[in-house]
């Protein structure tokens, strides 16, 4: 896979007013959701950087980077990124494999208007668990069914994949994506504070 080079002035992209909005009001809502005691803590859901994030898709629609319209989020948790993408334009799945998490995305979908798919399922293709080296990621072994079969699509009818991964997994999800995406496709990832990055297979 290649990595694209992104502008340093990146982050200084403004946000429209209602996503600017929307966003503060969806850390809200995370922040009240994480800190409640009556439930045990979804380890694997942490909230990406919704500004940075959108200011990378926006360059992608902007520089016409992407092959195509769909998009998928893997492990989309309140959809958030997956509401950001539909605001551009683009024909959105988010997929999520905790259930507690699939109910406050669709409450997000709801609240944004926005015109996205969700699937309580693995974003994993079929047989990608097979690229681990270790098999003790978070991202393997969800007792849930494939999002694509769910769907009747494969990982490449996708022409941009989002995934924020868990510390560690950055090869594995590459992996999968060189393995099982369609050529020319990208590989948007947010890895952490003021680190975003972009691949084309």
């Amino acid at each position: 896979m290649q990595q694209i080079d992104l502008p340093a002035s990146l982050p200084d992209q403004p946000l429209p007013a209602d996503l600017r909005g929307w966003i503060t009001e969806s850390y809200q809502r995370i922040t009240t959701f994480q800190d409640r005691w009556d439930r045990p803590q979804i380890e694997q859901f942490v909230a990406s950087d919704y500004e940075l994030v959108y200011q990378l898709l926006a360059w992608i629609e902007r520089s016409r980077l992407a092959s195509g319209r769909r998009f998928i989020e893997w492990g989309c948790g309140f959809a958030v990124v997956s509401c950001l993408a539909a605001s551009l334009g683009w024909d959105v799945v988010g997929v999520e494999a905790e259930a507690d998490l699939i109910g406050e995305a669709r409450r997000t979908v709801a609240n944004w208007g926005q015109p996205v798919e969700l699937v309580h399922g693995n974003f994993l293709p079929p047989g990608g668990e097979s690229l681990a080296d270790d098999p003790t990621l978070p991202s393997l072994g969800h007792p849930v069914e494939s999002a694509y079969e769910q769907l009747g699509m494969e990982l490449d009818d996708f022409a941009i994949c989002f995934a924020y991964p868990w510390p560690g997994e950055e090869d594995f999800v590459a992996d999968v994506f060189a393995r099982f995406a369609a050529r020319d496709a990208l590989l948007a990832l947010f890895c952490g504070p003021y680190d975003v990055r972009l691949y084309r297979k």
